[in-house]
């Protein structure tokens, strides 16, 4: 029996997990590669952690794949990330369909290219009935941006109503998918930046060296060993 299975028997595993997905560049750069061949093994790494979570009934991943903030990088780069986003979204369709996982997207994609926005409409249109897993692809996603597209949602039909927490969480992206319960990121840094800011508010954070294109089953489990740890108080006592 492995350690997650001895855990599982007194405790419950994160309902969502949020992931961001570092070190990409650093693991091209180190073996000598351009970094566009790290974003490519970082997309096998996410289908192998999603293969894992769906084998162990996680309901809810969000991976953030391309923030507000990432438009700074140069343009070569940013181009072969939307190229990969289209392409690799769209072709991954019997992997989804084998872990019966519904794919759907949070950010604003308005400033997407047509063929990547062409590739999220069909994979969301595919994959609308799946129900065993859903990953929410984070795309042009940004917390701060998040948080004043759901204020502007909000105002829209306000009629001079005071705003509340309630309001802002009924007008965020996805807000049917749970609050996240665990923030895992890989590459060595310890922030957020800009992920999920307001569903982040009593999530678990979990920090870890190892880049991304190295993470397979065995990384998710020592995360979600970490978390199982972890006592949860939500501001009261335990």
């Amino acid at each position: 029996m492995s350690d997650l299975e001895a855990n599982l028997e007194h405790s419950q595993l994160p309902r969502h997990i949020g992931i961001i997905m570092d070190g990409n560049g650093r693991w091209a750069t180190q073996r000598g590669l351009p970094r566009k061949a790290g974003h490519f093994e970082g997309v096998k790494a996410a289908k192998r952690v999603i293969t894992e979570a769906a084998n162990l009934k996680i309901p809810y991943v969000t991976y953030y794949v391309f923030s507000t903030e990432n438009w700074k990088r140069p343009n070569d780069e940013i181009t072969y990330l939307m190229n990969l986003m289209a392409t690799r979204i769209y072709s991954e369709f019997d992997l989804y369909q084998r872990l019966q996982s519904r794919i759907l997207v949070r950010g604003d994609i308005s400033l997407l290219d047509q063929k990547s926005k062409d590739a999220i409409e069909a994979t969301q249109q595919f994959t609308k009935d799946f129900n065993k897993i859903t990953v929410s692809l984070a795309i042009n996603y940004g917390g701060r941006d998040e948080i004043v597209r759901s204020v502007n949602r909000f105002l829209q039909n306000s009629n001079g109503k005071k705003i509340s927490e309630e309001d802002i969480s009924k007008n965020l992206d996805l807000n049917f998918i749970p609050p996240v319960d665990l923030i895992i990121r890989s590459g060595g840094d310890k922030r957020i930046s800009n992920f999920l800011l307001w569903d982040a508010a009593y999530a678990e954070l979990a920090f870890y060296e190892s880049l991304w294109p190295e993470w397979n089953k065995e990384h998710l489990h020592t995360a979600l060993n970490d978390y199982l740890k972890r006592q949860r108080k939500f501001g009261g006592i335990v």
